[in-house]
């Protein structure tokens, strides 16, 4: 056997004997950002190790992605060789961050002298070995560190005992100083990864969802932005953050669709809005039924003045007449006979919308061209976007869109409305997107909604993906809603705002519309295709409903996280019962939900001890919140009785009770 012989640059340092593996928090091994929010903490962990005993430290390195100097903080030893550090995120931008480990030779030197030294053995060369470390360190010291080492030096130098010469180069802040200014020869270091750092909208938020031409009064008739604001008192007393829109862009008329989808409109039939562009413009334009951009801008404000966030919905595809088709044809897909080639999911056929082209010659111009249009309706206020089936669209566009958008403002949150495979959903999340429809609208069962919910919040799936639950869309009306009638919209409501932080309602739900087309989850009359005047106060509406249950959620800190839950045992198939907690602030709040709205159900629930801290002898004070009725629960169990027609759902406040709470019992 022929040993071949390597040869070496003169001069080369040894490779550092240190090794950094298992860098989380990351996504795919760094590939794509993590997800936080401003006010969180990066807990940041990795496994540091090297050959023998020779100590070594770590800290993690980190920046704004647009700075270039580097902060850093300690990491500390747990155990098996896992280090674990933090910081905190203050501002809302994207953060690199990366950890850096080094041989610690003043530790690795202080073990072994006492170690020696405790032993009785003779540690001259020990400390002349220390010496020569901090020699070593004076040369990088500056001010009082390099005063404390030249006073420790000398004081060991002339010590009359090894004894004292140790004390004299072992003193507390002789050490500190020598932490401060150890060297770092044959450091390494991770490669860098991200976390975006969102506004805390991205997390917690009420989201209401309304097409803008249904808010006049008159039949028939488009309503106007000016029509919107008389809305916005009663949506934000009703507990929302975010009013949502579908597309107010011109709505083009070829193949224009009429009532329930028909191919013939009436002539007064006023089109899909997601069918986009006409002679009026195209996606940086509005229908001229709404009004102007200057009463758009107008909305803003005075939507901001009632504590809501205009969000817009973008569908990135054109009408027949959109300006597109004449100036930039490419971007479509053309057939062979010439002709563009129209949406289709088949059945169903699209023909008043054309998908765009993303494999076009001019791709960049495209990429460019849509940048624009985000860049248009932030320039005009708006920070939140649910974008339409982005998952027709490739996913390297969406990550290169939201980094571009992100770099000028990072305040802008894009919700990704993609029913679609599960690989494709959380790719889409992977990308940048701050939020994303869910599987949420089609799970009913107990079992089944626990294991998703496991899966969102208790996986690596919750580091890039946040779910916002909407119960029903202007598209989908589940069966669940169609036949449970008023039970299942509270019921169903409570699920999405508490299993997660963050949540969405279509307008309407607050009056239980549930008239769908026959075999179908979709709504009959739908307004994706006629103008609409509601009656808000009509018979059988759940409005004071969503008002308490969004201020119970405003007052709960506990509610406002999204990856602090646990399901707790309840004996009855029917019943979900869980708990969002925030023990550093001894916060929880209990949750248990009927999920048959047709009949009453009882169940025995845990008394959850394990999360509380407490015992089975202790006492704890539930208030429900719905009702304000407060209980004392002591032992491991009690019994719960929900009624879908009286409280389908309640919430609890859990507490350990202690008898100076209170003036006397309550009950």
């Amino acid at each position: 056997m022929t040993v071949t012989s390597v040869s070496f640059e003169p001069d080369t340092p040894s490779p550092s004997p240190i090794l950094i593996e298992n860098v989380q928090p990351a996504v795919d091994c760094g590939r794509y950002p993590v997800k936080r929010e401003v006010g969180d903490t990066l807990e940041v962990s990795a496994d540091i190790f090297r050959e023998g005993h020779d100590k070594l430290t770590a800290v993690i390195r980190y920046r704004r992605w647009d700075e270039v100097d580097w902060q850093e903080t300690p990491m500390r030893f747990v155990d098996n060789d896992r280090w674990a550090g933090s910081f905190e995120l203050t501002q809302n931008t994207r953060v690199i961050y990366r950890v850096q480990a080094f041989p610690d030779r003043i530790e690795t030197w202080r073990d072994e002298i006492i170690k020696k030294r405790d032993a009785g053995l003779d540690v001259g060369l020990e400390i002349r070995e220390g010496l020569e470390l901090f020699e070593e360190m004076v040369e990088r010291a500056t001010g009082e560190d390099r005063t404390r080492f030249a006073r420790a030096m000398d004081a060991a130098t002339a010590a009359s005992s090894q004894h004292e010469a140790i004390d004299a180069l072992l003193a507390p802040s002789v050490l500190q100083a020598a932490h401060r200014n150890r060297s770092r020869e044959g450091a390494v270091t991770s490669p860098e990864l991200t976390v975006i750092v969102d506004r805390v909208a991205a997390r917690f938020a009420a989201w209401y969802e309304m097409f803008p031409r249904s808010a006049g009064t008159e039949p028939g008739t488009s309503g106007t932005f000016k029509d919107v604001e008389k809305h916005l008192p009663r949506i934000r007393d009703m507990g929302f953050d975010v009013l949502y829109f579908t597309p107010i862009h011109p709505i083009g008329t070829t193949n224009r669709k009429g009532k329930n989808n028909k191919l013939n409109p009436e002539p007064d039939d006023p089109g899909v809005p997601y069918a986009i562009g006409s002679e009026e413009g195209g996606h940086d334009a509005i229908e001229p039924g709404l009004g102007t951009e200057e009463d758009f801008r107008h909305l803003v404000k005075q939507a901001e003045e009632h504590g809501l966030e205009i969000a817009l919905d973008i569908a990135f595809q054109a009408s027949p007449d959109h300006p597109w088709t004449k100036e930039h044809p490419e971007w479509f897909h053309i057939r062979p006979d010439g002709s563009i080639k129209y949406a289709e999911n088949p059945p169903k056929k699209y023909e008043d919308i054309y998908p765009i082209n993303f494999q076009n010659p001019d791709w960049q111009g495209l990429w460019n061209e849509l940048k624009r249009v985000i860049q248009h309706w932030i320039d005009l206020g708006v920070k939140s976007f649910r974008v339409d089936n982005p998952h027709t669209k490739p996913t390297p566009f969406w990550e290169w869109l939201i980094t571009e958008v992100h770099r000028d403002h990072p305040e802008v949150i894009f919700l990704s409305e993609a029913f679609t495979r599960p690989k494709v959903m959380k790719a889409l999340a992977k990308a940048g997107y701050a939020q994303s429809y869910s599987y949420f609208t089609w799970r009913n069962f107990k079992q089944e909604i626990m294991e998703y919910l496991v899966e969102l919040t208790q996986t690596d799936v919750k580091e890039y993906m946040r779910a916002n639950f909407f119960p029903n869309t202007h598209d989908i009306l589940p069966y669940i809603l169609q036949e449970g009638g008023r039970p299942a919209f509270k019921f169903r409501l409570v699920l999405a705002g508490t299993l997660s932080s963050v949540y969405g309602i279509y307008s309407g739900y607050e009056l239980c519309e549930n008239t769908p087309v026959s075999g179908k989850e979709e709504y009959l009359n739908s307004e994706k295709y006629e103008y609409k005047v509601w009656d808000w106060d009509r018979p059988g509406n759940i409005t004071d409903y969503v008002a308490t249950f969004n201020r119970i959620r405003r007052e709960h800190p506990a509610l406002q996280e999204y990856d602090n839950l646990s399901f707790l045992r309840a004996n009855n198939d029917n019943v979900l019962l869980y708990i969002k907690a925030l023990p550093e602030e001894g916060r929880y709040a209990m949750v248990a939900v009927n999920l048959d709205p047709f009949q009453p159900h009882e169940s025995e629930i845990e008394i959850p001890h394990h999360i509380l801290g407490t015992d089975r002898t202790d006492q704890i004070r539930a208030t429900e919140l719905f009702t304000g009725e407060s209980f004392i629960w002591q032992g491991t169990s009690e019994s719960l009785y929900l009624d879908p027609d009286q409280n389908p759902a309640m919430i609890f406040d859990l507490r350990v009770w202690e008898h100076k709470d209170y003036e006397e019992p309550c009950f």
